[in-house]
């Protein structure tokens, strides 16, 4: 007799945009065989502006489920992205760029600071940031593919168009889109959710409940209480408006980040537009006040109305909870300082993909499930605080308060750790690396007050020929790279699409 292998899994994804339909992509790619996924979302359900910003390991995920990056790139329209530069954040009129990649050389019993410091006492070092690829290859405006990764890139996207994108791939894979309005969760005899029931009367079963629905958090908190833990007392602003406008210039190969009198607002350049936007904290600017100042301070024609965004920042004290996980903002929300809102919806589907159930669902899973999700975000949630409390901003009640506020305890150790000893220990796989924190801590203005001896076995002569030899190879590289612009225009051509909206969906 023929054995017969386990009955599919019913995987039920509610809410579409950027969380839903990266979820249906990977696991329709993946999972086909073994699972039926249903997302359901509702096209008369408003949108969430969010930024189009994102950061390299979306290259992972992108590889994983096997997008071909120039075709998916002109589609989105999107631009290719070394870094962030963010002005006036350390003081008014200073600037400087948190880029990816690598800073100089490492040994391995130091990072390259150490020797660069040692050349700064001596006299003989220069910009700290002079040593990296990509931060000079975006100073310059200048990108392209180098073998062996040897420049490290994100995006900037067309939001709206990656999840469309997405959503072709999971159709692909026998994932089944459904129209319709959630208007009931029910829950079975043992607590777990059964079904959701749609507006037009159709009830949805499943076994495991991917929950997409944004802010709302429909299925997380509202049918299962699943608290949040939140996070203002340390990251204050509670709001975000967007607006997006023609492009006057060529696009840069970096985020902007500039900071002003209750917060900051970005600037992110794709192939035929620029998204615009203002996060600040209500209780030092209202909404009239955000949005005037916005209004003024950006470029070209607006082409979208500008829209008011609340939200709260923290997390979800569980984001796997019974048989229901959380994906996108439903799980919490970090503001968009560094680009790792679509980062953090990558982590858990790939977390989940990692942890799927063969039979039942395991307690052990969920466990491990959110013990890694609390770490990294509060790795991620430390790195943010960083920018805002190591400042010598004092010109305004905002900067004031955040420059004096108590920060965490994980934090106080990270920066005195680098003040003392030039140190940056990265634990497990955190996200930012030691250049990250070095770059944006050195950045912020933090020096460090020592270096490790390793530096000082070098003589003059030698760390002179070092440090000269790293920037020479930087610049003659960079030099070597065509324009970020004619790259764009060869590699990945912008294709015309009907919806330039530049937000995503993540409701049902």
């Amino acid at each position: 007799m023929q054995k017969t292998g386990p009955q599919k899994k019913k995987v039920i994804i509610a809410g579409g945009g950027t969380a839903g339909w990266m979820t249906a992509a990977a696991m329709g790619k993946v999972l086909e065989k073994v699972c039926d996924v249903t997302l359901v979302e509702s096209d008369a359900i408003g949108t969430v502006g969010v930024g189009e910003a994102t950061i390299p390991t979306l290259v992972t995920y992108n590889r994983l489920i096997g997008l071909d990056e120039a075709k998916w790139m002109s589609a989105v329209r999107g631009t290719f992205k070394l870094g962030i530069a963010f002005e006036n954040w350390t003081d008014l009129d200073h600037r400087y760029i948190h880029s990816f990649g690598i800073t100089g050389k490492d040994h391995w019993t130091a990072g390259f600071q150490h020797f660069w410091h040692r050349g700064r006492e001596l006299g003989i070092a220069s910009e700290f940031g002079d040593y990296c690829l990509e931060l000079i290859a975006a100073e310059k405006d200048r990108f392209a593919h180098l073998p062996d990764l040897g420049l490290n890139y994100a995006y900037h996207i067309d939001a709206t168009a990656y999840a469309g994108f997405l959503r072709e791939i999971a159709e692909t894979h026998g994932v089944t889109r459904r129209e319709g309005k959630i208007n009931e969760v029910r829950r079975a005899d043992n607590g777990d959710i059964a079904s959701l029931i749609l507006d037009d009367g159709a009830e949805l079963e499943g076994d495991l409940f991917i929950d997409c629905t944004g802010f709302r958090a429909l299925l997380i908190d509202g049918a299962l209480g699943v608290g949040y833990e939140d996070w203002t007392h340390w990251l204050p602003c509670d709001r975000a408006i967007a607006v997006q406008t023609e492009s006057v210039r060529a696009p840069r190969p970096y985020t902007r980040s500039i900071a002003h009198e209750a917060g900051w607002r970005w600037q992110i350049p794709l192939q035929h537009r620029t998204g615009n936007g203002t996060v600040f904290c209500s209780k030092y600017m209202s909404d009239d006040e955000a949005l005037a100042k916005l209004m003024n301070d950006i470029e070209g024609t607006p082409l979208t109305e500008p829209r008011v965004i609340r939200f709260r920042t923290g997390t979800r004290r569980q984001h796997w909870h019974r048989n229901c996980i959380a994906i996108g903002l439903s799980s919490g929300f970090i503001e968009p300082l560094e680009s790792t809102s679509i980062h953090l919806i990558q982590r858990s589907v790939m977390r989940l993909m990692r942890s799927f159930p063969q039979g039942a669902i395991s307690q052990a899973d969920i466990d491990e499930f959110n013990a890694q999700t609390a770490y990294e975000t509060l790795h991620i949630r430390d790195f943010i605080i960083l920018h805002y409390h190591l400042t010598n901003r004092t010109d305004t009640p905002f900067w004031r308060h955040v420059r004096s506020m108590d920060i965490p305890d994980t934090l106080r150790h990270r920066m005195d750790l680098f003040r003392e000893t030039g140190r940056v220990f990265r634990a497990n796989d955190e996200l930012f690396a030691e250049n990250s924190w070095t770059q944006v801590m050195l950045g912020q203005g933090l020096m460090p007050e020592s270096h490790h001896p390793v530096a000082d076995v070098m003589s003059e002569a030698e760390v002179k020929r070092f440090l000269d030899y790293i920037i020479e190879n930087v610049n003659k590289t960079a030099e070597g790279l065509p324009s970020h612009e004619d790259y764009l225009k060869k590699y990945c051509p912008a294709k015309e699409m009907a919806s330039s909206s530049g937000t995503v969906r993540e409701s049902a």
